[in-house]
């Protein structure tokens, strides 16, 4: 299981919500491309970077700022909020992003992501409160289910499912585990999951996790924990590089 460090952007700095409350942000720092150098340093895998602005408004606010990041790293960034047409994934691909997460445009257009999957790698973003998947930017319901939101998208070509617990978000109070390996038996695709890690050991609780034949998580989110010194990025990779097999 890999680990993907959070960059969450708000206004060009860094920021961790609760529960995707914008008034809750709490910033860590006014320089993301900073923040990602040290991610890379300590061996994270992969970088997650999401334009907060643009998932609450469709505008690609921080675009610029993400360009940046990608620049200043040699490891791969995914990149999601706000990408709700097939223009804005190409200009992040434009930009080196190496995959785009598509949440909200999904659900209301599961023939945009077939599109954007056929040029460029795609992961579905699902924000979920309880089992209903929340859309703009967490701020909106959508009326459907993470399971129903599956199927429908289940051919659409994307690579990989991205599968945040709003409820657990920004609280570090443990991963929804039992929610993730519903999620993990339901879909064939490449599950990341993101919300609720508070240590190591919530990290190797993830990683456990396993079907019945023997599938497991292919990455976890972690951005709270890291900016408050629960999770160093370099004990975290060490840890999932070193977790025994199943």
């Amino acid at each position: 299981m890999d680990l993907l460090p959070a960059i969450d952007l708000l206004g060009g700095r860094v920021v961790q919500l609760v529960q995707g409350d914008y008034d809750s942000g709490t910033v860590h720092g006014d320089d993301p491309v900073a923040v990602a150098r040290e991610f890379e340093a300590a061996g994270a895998p992969w970088i997650h970077c999401v334009d907060l602005d643009a998932a609450r408004t469709g505008q690609p606010t921080n675009r610029e700022l993400i360009g940046r990041v990608v620049d200043a790293v040699s490891v791969p960034v995914q990149v999601g909020g706000g990408v709700r047409s097939d223009d804005a994934a190409a200009a992040l691909a434009e930009l080196g992003v190496a995959r785009v997460v598509i949440g909200t445009a999904a659900l209301e257009d599961p023939a945009m992501v077939a599109r954007v999957a056929a040029r460029q790698r795609v992961a579905i973003g699902l924000d979920v409160r309880g089992r209903e998947v929340a859309v703009k930017g967490w701020t909106e319901g959508s009326g459907t289910t993470w399971d129903q939101a599956l199927a429908r998208l289940a051919d659409a070509g994307a690579e990989a499912v991205v599968v945040t617990q709003i409820q657990k978000e920004g609280l570090m109070e443990g991963p929804d585990l039992a929610g993730l390996a519903e999620v993990l038996a339901a879909t064939p695709l490449d599950v990341v999951a993101s919300g609720g890690v508070s240590s190591l050991d919530d990290l190797r609780a993830l990683d456990a996790l396993r079907t019945p034949e023997g599938r497991g998580l292919a990455g976890a989110i972690v951005g709270t924990a890291i900016y408050e010194g629960a999770v160093p990025v370099r004990d975290a990779v060490e840890v999932l590089r070193c977790a025994p097999p199943v």
